[in-house]
């Protein structure tokens, strides 16, 4: 059996494998980088990027901190990859993009 593990040789570009029928929890988290600056999350959107490839996000929602957003997505299409990217407007009137990938499967 293969070991499916995330894909961090670009770290701008994490890849995280994922099956078409998943629905799974995905995290971004902007502790460290928020603690520096004594600053929350005050709005987020989660968006898979077109071409979604089916992609969906089904919830998202801030940690008890606010420093932390999670989205549930779900579908997908075997063999495509597809950027997410969760945008950040923090308490102190700050902006921040971060988007992970993720690489469809059939597992």
């Amino acid at each position: 059996m293969a070991t499916e593990t995330f894909d961090l040789s670009n770290p701008d570009k994490p890849t995280i494998p994922k099956d078409a029928q998943a629905v799974l929890d995905y995290t971004w988290n902007w502790t460290e980088w928020l603690d520096l600056i004594a600053d929350t999350i005050l709005s987020h959107t989660v968006t898979p990027v077109a071409p979604a490839y089916g992609v969906v996000k089904d919830s998202s929602t801030p940690d008890a901190t606010n420093k932390k957003i999670t989205a549930v997505l779900s579908g997908g299409t075997a063999q495509k990859k597809v950027q997410v990217t969760c945008h950040i407007v923090t308490v102190g009137g700050r902006t921040d993009d971060r988007s992970i990938y993720l690489k469809i499967r059939e597992r």
